[in-house]
């Protein structure tokens, strides 16, 4: 219940941490009224008056907290991509309009309804405490978003060394296993008779792909052309499962051939498109794979034309092979998966490195 968000990412438990604030600073505002109030009328307004609290401090904190809306908003939501030094530039300009702005409407308020204000040099208050709960507010509203952050950025840290430590630990493994495979789809191999060609060729074509598993297991980069040999493989291996239920479009300009990227990171995501678009479809589809460089970056497309899914989210639980892509490229690159509606239907998988 506490954590339930709100609006705007805001959960119940912040909302009462900021009711809290505003109660305190609000009572303490109602001592500075009493004190500030002539003396022989001062039992008018007593100190543990509710009524009074209500009527006197209670209306000023409301104005502040209507004023802070759009200035929270404005910092955390219109703000949040800026660098810290704008948005405390955003208020130097801010603090004072706050003060201004909420000291005008307030009085204004407070004399129409005829509820009492500070006079005179008594001003001077309701310019001093709306600046200082002004920067009470936002430096804790900016310390606990660091805190925030910093809470997913541990999380993702923790995340990350699990995830490189279940890497080495199959990195170990699959320095015996495909190895091991690729012998006996040899042996295998030269045991099928001359006339079963296909049959050969489509061990040979899983051998190659356990020789390429194997000498990704012992580097940290390899060219695009080669990975991209390995992902044709991958794909000859499907299509002869499939026949005509699945075409196959690759578009790489050659000049990109030798770029380096991670091994295995292209052929879980077109797994995906395979094993969620066209399997599930009985006239099949097309899976596309597209690379370009832009602004200095290698970008990425997989789509396919399948069924497609209405929740996206759901596909990162599947499996590992899009969770450990997605970890690595957060790891690498500080990237992220996009999985988007492909059109007229299926799936579309980016990302930039």
């Amino acid at each position: 219940m506490m954590n339930r968000i709100v609006i705007w990412g805001i959960r119940v438990k912040e909302l009462l941490a900021l009711l809290v604030l505003y109660i305190f600073s609000s009572w303490a505002y109602h001592i500075v009224i009493w004190l500030n109030y002539p003396l022989e009328k001062r039992s008018k307004l007593e100190l543990f008056n509710l009524v009074a609290y209500m009527d006197s401090s209670g209306l000023q904190y409301i104005v502040f907290f209507l004023f802070t809306i759009p200035i929270w908003w404005f910092i955390f939501r219109g703000l949040r991509k800026e660098s810290l030094w704008v948005r405390i530039s955003a208020h130097l300009v801010l603090l004072p309009s706050f003060v201004l702005l909420s000291k005008y409407a307030y009085y204004n308020i407070a004399e129409f309804v005829g509820l009492y204000h500070l006079n005179g040099s008594g001003e001077i208050w309701d310019i001093y405490i709306p600046a200082l709960f002004y920067q009470i507010q936002f430096a804790i509203f900016h310390v606990y978003e660091y805190f925030i952050e910093n809470q997913k950025k541990l999380k993702l840290q923790g995340e990350l060394r699990q995830a490189a430590l279940k890497s080495e630990l199959a990195a170990i493994k699959a320095q015996l296993n495909p190895h091991f495979l690729y012998n006996v789809f040899n042996t295998i191999n030269a045991s099928v008779p001359p006339k079963q060609e296909k049959t050969r060729r489509m061990i040979a074509t899983l051998s190659d792909l356990f020789r390429y598993q194997l000498k990704a297991s012992k580097k940290e980069l390899v060219s695009l052309e080669e990975e991209l040999e390995f992902v044709k493989n991958y794909l000859e291996l499907e299509k002869a499962r499939f026949e005509e239920r699945l075409n196959i479009k690759i578009d790489v300009p050659q000049n990109l051939y030798s770029e380096k990227i991670p091994p295995m990171l292209l052929q879980p995501l077109v797994e995906n498109s395979v094993k969620h678009g066209i399997s599930n479809t009985l006239q099949g589809g097309e899976i596309s794979i597209s690379i370009f460089k832009e602004e200095g970056k290698l970008k990425f497309e997989i789509a396919d034309t399948g069924k497609g899914v209405t929740d996206k989210k759901s596909l990162f639980g599947k499996g590992i092979g899009l969770s450990n892509t997605q970890l690595r490229l957060q790891k690498m690159y500080q990237s992220q998966l996009e999985i988007l509606d492909n059109h007229p239907q299926g799936l579309k998988i980016r990302f930039a490195i």
